[in-house]
């Protein structure tokens, strides 16, 4: 067994949905896995190319996006350690539909969808945890759609903050501002905005990267 794979059995084992595994279910899963290393910048799959399994991010962060044929994009989502990206389609047994890229140099793993599709034969608690984490993508869907629809700019931006606040108060943007703007439905200048405009009350602080949440309950209940 090549080092490559312990280093895949014990990142897999530690993740929620193959820690219930015993060692052996892991080293099954763990043949059918393999490592991506890709560079900050290089693109993992376009919108349309095969999807033959789920990636998991070890680290880095990648980008997922719509590209128009312009070249306008819509960032969907940013997946960091730890996470998961791909699996509804792999099921689906359909093209990918989004373009994936690195923000990072990233070392993923790739797990094949024949050894998932035998897994889910095997073992029900598995198939279980797959459901429940699709489920949990898609009830995140559903609240950003309510979040584009009914919540303002400022509302979103907030709510950003918020999510992301640390212990201290300090976020640290793990993307830069377009991106981010563009993740929650808003233009860069808008997003640059209702930061100037938080700041300028004092309810943050911005630093480059690094915002300070100075009150957490005003910002919680600051409304336009």
């Amino acid at each position: 067994m090549s080092a490559g794979n312990i280093k895949s059995q014990e990142f897999l084992s530690r993740l929620p949905l193959f820690n219930e595994m015993a060692p052996t279910e892991i080293d099954r899963i763990a043949k059918g896995t393999t490592e991506v290393r890709i560079e900050r910048g290089e693109t993992l799959f376009r919108r349309g190319d095969p999807c033959v399994g789920f990636h998991l991010v070890v680290y880095g962060q990648i980008k997922l996006a719509f590209i128009s044929a312009n070249g306008d994009e819509k960032v969907i989502e940013l997946v960091g350690p730890g996470h998961s990206f791909g699996e509804a389609l792999m099921f689906m047994e359909k093209p990918y539909i989004v373009t994936a890229q690195a923000l990072a140099d990233c070392l993923l793993l790739h797990v094949n969808k024949d050894v998932v599709f035998g897994e889910l034969q095997r073992d029900p608690v598995f198939a279980r945890k797959m459901l429940a984490g699709l489920s949990r993508r898609l009830h995140g869907l559903v609240g950003d759609v309510e979040a584009y629809s009914l919540r303002s700019g400022t509302e979103r931006v907030i709510g950003y903050l918020l999510q992301g606040e640390t212990e201290g108060g300090t976020i640290t943007l793990q993307a830069n501002k377009s991106i981010i703007a563009s993740r929650l439905n808003l233009t860069p200048e808008h997003f640059s905005r209702v930061l100037h405009m938080l700041a300028a009350k004092q309810l943050i602080s911005v630093s480059g990267k690094s915002i300070t949440i100075l009150d957490v309950e005003r910002l919680r209940n600051y409304r336009d």
